[in-house]
């Protein structure tokens, strides 16, 4: 027969060279981190609960999954930086990113934008000396959006000159009137963890001298519900207790502060003089959002100028006493390119929020808290770690 009539015989196949266990490993890693970027980027975070800003709804030593589906996901603007370390390698002061390349933010379709009541993941804006994505991560209530006007009337929240919904266990400040102080054991005995421990080693919560007056009375200052200090007043030790409030024109500098706009990221502690709004009385303020234009006055000057300055991603900006320029040019008016959120949080008296440093940019946006899907409780340090997990709080639901 003729030899193209002859069937070939298979070549035979090269035995396959087996990957040794580093590249394995390093390969599997790989494939980890790139997936794990994916899923934090577009869907879901995870975060944790570094303070006592939003208590009950969030405590110290929640661990939160967040939805980036919500809002929609933002793409990065800080292209170099390592997966699973935030700002820096974890334990060390070494940057876990590099701002050399920088590209614009864009956010991706999301099912819709925040609403008023419901707690928001941002990145905290005048964390201007670092990328946008790279800012340090907060969680607060958002109390008004884009075209809202926010007002505080004696604690109370108003929106468009309605009240908002108060959310269940919102803490706030309270004196009570002791010559000692508190003992750890009654106010845990109460459910009471926000208090001021000067000294953790004493035998009571304070110093041996009280750490705060109101209204003529020295005592100990501590954050809670109306329900729990009703019942530490009942111990025969506490004379009184009473809720703490700031009325117009008193206590600790709140937005708008003065500075002089120079290019710092660093406020100054001066009260403006033009204001005299409180933590407890403050507003009305009114939300800028996308194409609202303002004329720029003093006053505007006050409310609006950082924003114009450091969110609106303008080129050469300086306020120069009452004046605005961009680039060199004097401007009169300004339409504001994004929206601009109101976030504060549940423990009225102790979170440095929106009343403090101000408006929340549309693009620092990050994502809706969804569910705890972890708790430990730390504030006992003579407990062991079963005793310390909040089984009751693990997979509870963000209201």
């Amino acid at each position: 027969m003729l030899d193209f009539l002859k069937r070939k015989k298979k070549a035979e196949k090269q035995p396959k060279v087996k990957r040794s266990f580093f590249r394995e490993l390093a390969n599997d890693i790989l494939f980890a981190l790139i997936a794990v970027t994916i899923i934090r980027g577009l869907f879901i975070e995870a975060y944790a609960i570094p303070t006592g800003s939003m208590e009950n709804s969030m405590l110290i030593g929640d661990h939160l999954f967040v939805s980036k589906v919500h809002f929609g996901p933002r793409t990065p603007t800080t292209l170099i930086q390592f997966p699973l370390a935030h700002q820096k390698f974890w334990g060390t002061d070494i940057p876990s990113y590099s701002d050399i390349i920088q590209a614009p933010s864009f956010r991706l379709p999301g099912l819709r934008d925040p609403r008023v009541g419901e707690p928001v993941v941002f990145n905290y804006p005048p964390d201007t000396q670092y990328p946008l994505d790279i800012k340090t991560f907060y969680v607060k209530r958002c109390m008004a959006t884009p075209g809202d006007v926010f007002e505080v009337r004696n604690k109370q929240v108003y929106v468009n000159g309605e009240p908002a919904e108060n959310t269940p266990g919102m803490l706030t400040s309270y004196l009570a009137e002791t010559p000692k102080g508190v003992h750890q054991r009654y106010l845990r005995e109460i459910g009471i963890t926000d208090y001021t421990d000067k000294n953790p080693f004493d035998t009571y919560a304070t110093n041996a001298l009280p750490n705060n007056s109101y209204n003529g009375k020295i005592g100990f200052e501590f954050h809670t519900t109306r329900e729990k200090a009703d019942k530490l007043a009942e111990y025969n030790f506490i004379e009184s207790v009473e809720e703490i409030f700031h009325p117009k024109g008193s206590g600790p500098p709140v937005y708008p502060i003065s500075t002089n706009y120079d290019g710092s990221s660093n406020f100054s502690n001066s009260i403006n003089t033009r204001f005299d709004w409180t933590i407890d009385n403050f507003g009305p303020l009114k939300m800028p959002s996308k194409g609202m234009e303002i004329e720029l006055t003093p006053r505007n000057i006050d409310l609006y100028g950082r924003a114009i300055q450091f969110y609106e991603h303008n080129d050469d900006v300086e306020i120069r006493g009452e004046e605005v320029f961009i680039e060199g040019e004097k401007i009169e008016t300004y339409t504001f390119k994004q929206g601009y959120y109101f976030m504060i949080g549940d423990n009225r008296h102790n979170s440095a929020d929106s009343r403090t440093w101000g408006l929340v940019p549309y693009d620092h946006i990050v994502g809706k808290p969804l569910f705890i899907f972890w708790s430990m409780d730390r504030t006992d340090p003579n407990t062991g770690f079963f005793q310390n997990i909040r089984f009751n709080r693990i997979l509870d639901l963000i209201k």
